[in-house]
């Protein structure tokens, strides 16, 4: 029997709406096609002409020839996002964080997602071994991209080993297929230290280099541990001579592969840079920042937007009066060196007080230094009784998306009654954070800046 989509909604105004289209319809088909999830449906409903077949409510089908724009949306929504259920990770990968989660938390925090298709709609990160030769070639007739692929070792013996799947070799081949037919895609490795490092580190480069362009980036993140690992396999953090061993290797493929293809195309985590001790690289390296979510050149963005939002503040001429305030702001290990040099200059200039802390993973254990992994419960045990000011700071990531609890369901109201203090949400560029220090929205002074611009030079040309 083909399968039918439940329309629970109709958008305003849409065609759909038009249509006389309604919650409790089904659609059947689109362009006498089955539509077996989101992408059947983006795609097949693309079209300029499009057939539609409605089975309605009181179970009469009905037929709808359109003629619209080209990918203009028809307005249906459906209960589902992907119209279809989530496929579970099938591996046991050595490396997995959620394996190394403590029991008690809430359950959607133990689903174990592999689905291609939240790659294209998410961003997630996905190995190809829930895939079939099916699969790959809907991608292809569809060219849907960027792809993200989860590779961590093209050793294909390796791959079985760390994925805990005798299938995780051969599906590399798949890379091979999507190469060809120009998908674009970026790559990733989870780095265990003695296992995908050193040779096997560098093999990895070289092979996934070879698919430049259509593999449009590669980035190297170290595993992150927990205080959880009972029973699972035996890993060891990275040191700070791994920490340098891996950017020497990373730094010597982007020359290479610069000179060769116009492209830094592989690219340490900034968790490599701060465990090693230096800098890290110039902006114009990260090549437009194509893996920021998995925590690739944030440092160096905030950097550069915090100094450009600074120097638009001060060119504003809207600090001949600073606003006298006492705040506070916590984060994780990972960024606590450049968020405390950021407090210093906006002290200086702005004339604030700001205290900046620390937050150690008491959760997770020490190991995990990422400010999006901080718990609420770790907030509160720390900076009770601490100098907090009138506001405290604290990035959006550790919040749930689009909501305001922590990973370990404490909510913000919760933090802000134990510790007596409001809470500012600050969104994770450069720009916010001034914001959030200076008090001045940044519309304001930017407004300032082109009035000034205008009444300026206008008479001289």
């Amino acid at each position: 029997m083909a399968k039918k989509q439940l329309i629970v909604g109709v958008e305003p105004h849409s065609i759909a709406h038009k249509l006389h289209i309604k919650a409790g319809d089904y659609l059947l088909t689109v362009n006498n096609e089955t539509v077996r999830d989101i992408f059947d449906y983006r795609f097949l409903a693309a079209d300029e002409y499009v057939n539609l077949e409605i089975e309605k409510a009181n179970g009469k089908i009905k037929s709808f020839e359109i003629e619209k724009d080209y990918g203009q949306d028809l307005g249906l929504l459906f209960e589902e996002g992907l119209m279809d259920s989530y496929r579970s990770c099938t591996n046991k990968c050595i490396f997995c964080f959620i394996d190394q989660m403590p029991k008690g938390m809430r359950e959607t925090l133990y689903f174990k997602d592999d689905d291609s298709r939240l790659s294209f709609l998410q961003g997630n990160y996905v190995t190809l071994t829930n895939m079939s030769e099916a699969d790959i070639d809907r991608i292809i007739r569809y060219h849907m991209g960027p792809i993200n692929i989860s590779v961590h070792t093209t050793d294909e013996e390796l791959r079985c080993k760390m994925l805990n799947n005798r299938f995780a070799g051969k599906v590399l081949r798949y890379l091979d297929r999507l190469h060809e037919a120009g998908i674009p895609m970026n790559g990733q490795v989870v780095l265990c230290k003695g296992i995908n490092d050193g040779k096997q580190l560098k093999k990895t480069i070289e092979d996934l280099s070879k698919y430049i362009p259509n593999m449009e980036s590669l980035s190297i993140v170290p595993a992150g541990l927990t205080k959880y690992r009972e029973g699972l396999y035996p890993l060891e953090k990275c040191t700070k001579a791994d920490a340098l061993e891996v950017i020497k290797t990373v730094e010597y493929f982007q020359q290479k592969l610069y000179n060769n293809y116009s492209t830094h195309f592989v690219h340490a985590s900034d968790e490599f840079y701060l465990l090693a001790g230096i800098e890290v690289p110039a902006e114009e390296t990260y090549d437009g920042y194509p893996q920021l979510e998995n925590g690739v050149g944030m440092l160096r963005l905030l950097d550069t937007e915090f100094h450009d939002a600074l120097d638009e503040l001060k060119a504003s001429g809207m600090l001949q009066n600073p606003q006298k305030r006492e705040l506070s702001i916590a984060t994780g290990k990972l960024a606590y060196p450049y968020l405390k040099r950021y407090a210093e200059e906006a002290e200086d200039i702005l004339k604030i007080k700001v205290h900046v802390y620390e937050i150690r993973n008491d959760f997770f254990g020490e190991d995990i230094t990422v400010s999006g992994l901080i718990c609420g419960r770790d907030i509160i045990s720390q900076l009770k009784g601490k100098e907090l000011g009138e506001k405290l700071l604290l990035p959006v990531n550790m919040f749930r998306a689009g909501e305001e609890y922590f990973l370990d369901d404490v909510t913000k109201d919760e933090v802000e009654q134990e510790l007596a203090v409001s809470i500012g949400i600050v969104p994770s560029d450069g720009y916010s954070l001034l914001d959030a220090f200076s008090g001045i929205e940044a519309t304001d002074f930017r407004r300032q800046i082109y009035e000034q611009a205008d009444r300026g030079d206008c008479w001289q040309a």
